[in-house]
């Protein structure tokens, strides 16, 4: 993009990207729970963003909110700027990974594309973030999602870790003392119906785990034949 969006503009964009999924409508009201706004708020914003010129948004009363393709690689390259800096500061200034969400959303509106693309090329060119997310590309392009949520496996299932939510320090910090880590693989050794609990055997099967379905919703993972 080469207009100058707002923070507040690109925080929008990139909640929308993320309910959507990229592709999709999403309402007022799903926006406002994922922003902490009102959804008097959100009516005003997305109908001032849909009037842009060009438009960022396409917004159709009662039914909801889309990116547009302009607003779609404004949602992209903020995100593109999030994950980068988060590996940047894991692996350069030493950030612990439950440290670097928040130090990201602070820096992801103001480093320019160049600075974006020196951390790139120090980097190595990663296609991957510190939890595990997929890295938008230099063309604002998403690979396709090849993965699914741990809670769907069963028995005898096995995987290898992808992705997991980021949104809460303590919860990275829990993973990272169970070993759930992106690159572990594991295989789901039990599954419980009545309460959606798996058992899963990490790496070399010395270790077990048993989780709920509040941990397993948060984990993306890779099937393994």
């Amino acid at each position: 993009m080469t207009k100058r969006l707002s923070d507040k503009v690109e925080d929008y964009l990139k909640s929308i990207y993320h309910l959507s999924k990229g592709e999709g409508r999403v309402s007022t009201g799903q926006i406002a729970e994922d922003m902490d706004v009102s959804p008097a708020s959100v009516t005003d914003m997305v109908q001032r963003l849909a009037a842009e010129n060009p438009p960022l948004l396409d917004y159709r009363k009662h039914q909801g909110v889309a990116l547009t393709g302009d607003g779609k690689k404004a949602a992209l390259e903020i995100i593109r700027h999030h994950r980068l800096l988060e590996l940047f500061l894991h692996e350069v200034l030493g950030f612990s990974w439950d440290q670097v969400h928040e130090e990201a959303e602070r820096l992801e509106h103001v480093i320019s594309e160049e600075f974006e693309e020196r951390v790139a090329v120090v980097l190595g060119n990663p296609q991957r973030g510190l939890h595990g997310e997929p890295i938008p590309s230099r063309t604002l392009e998403m690979p396709d999602p090849d993965c699914c949520h741990l809670q769907e496996l069963r028995t005898n299932q096995r995987g290898r870790i992808q992705e997991v939510n980021d949104d809460d320090p303590g919860f990275l910090r829990y993973l990272a003392a169970q070993g759930l880590i992106p690159g572990v693989e594991f295989e789901v050794i039990g599954y419980s119906m009545y309460d959606d609990n798996l058992r899963i055997q990490i790496g070399d099967g010395k270790e077990e785990l048993v989780l709920g379905a509040s941990v397993t919703s948060q984990i993306q993972v890779k099937v393994l034949e």
